[in-house]
């Protein structure tokens, strides 16, 4: 165990994959935190893991993220993906997002996938996008609020934000906080797809990251 993994979870124990035993999917562990080695295809790591997960959700820990490394894991059947010296409250964020059903993205995929639906509008069907304007989701923010949104959903990120408003980064959190809160939207991503009228606001769970 890392401290900051003991300083996080004080009853996590650390042992070798071959040691994971087969009576953890009975309920005795609700989540697994997979190292990564380096050098070694993420499938395969996951994949000599798997037969004695079964239910149990699992998270990649990496101590070189990438992108692509992500990507890798979630396709593997990871539910979350983050830097193996991450601090102890992020590790206890991933850890309840993952716990409640969500995925844990990470910051630099989850931009990337923002980017990408800023795009959708262009590409989607007019009728559609007229539908998502419709919906009406800017009624309930306030001016600055539906600059954030708009903004946000066209692929900045919050320091490009804060530059093209002339406010800080701590204030574009707390005002995405607070959109993500009215909307009901889990992520930086649903809100974006809301924006570009991809998908309507108040989803049944949230806690994706």
């Amino acid at each position: 165990m890392l401290p900051r993994w003991s300083e996080a979870f004080k009853t996590g124990r650390a042992g070798k994959v071959h040691t994971v035993r087969p009576g953890w999917e009975a309920g005795t562990v609700d989540l697994v935190w997979l190292r990564l080695e380096q050098g070694v295809p993420v499938a395969v790591q996951m994949e000599r893991l798997a037969p004695r997960l079964k239910l149990v959700p699992c998270v990649a820990l990496s101590d070189l993220p990438t992108d692509e490394e992500a990507i890798a894991a979630f396709s593997a059947g990871a539910r979350g993906y983050c830097n193996t010296h991450a601090f102890p409250h992020v590790l206890i964020q991933v850890a309840a997002v993952v716990l409640q059903g969500g995925l844990w993205i990470g910051e630099s995929l989850m931009q990337r996938l923002v980017s990408a639906t800023s795009r959708l509008q262009v590409q989607a069907p007019a009728g559609r996008v007229e539908a998502g304007v419709r919906s009406g989701w800017s009624q309930d923010l306030t001016d600055r609020e539906k600059e954030v949104a708009a903004t946000l959903a066209a692929g900045a990120s919050n320091k490009e934000i804060a530059r093209a408003l002339g406010i800080t980064e701590r204030t574009v959190k707390a005002h995405v906080g607070a959109i993500l809160e009215k909307l009901h939207v889990r992520d930086r991503l649903q809100l974006s797809l809301v924006v570009n009228g991809q998908a309507s606001g108040r989803p049944q769970n949230r806690g994706a990251a």
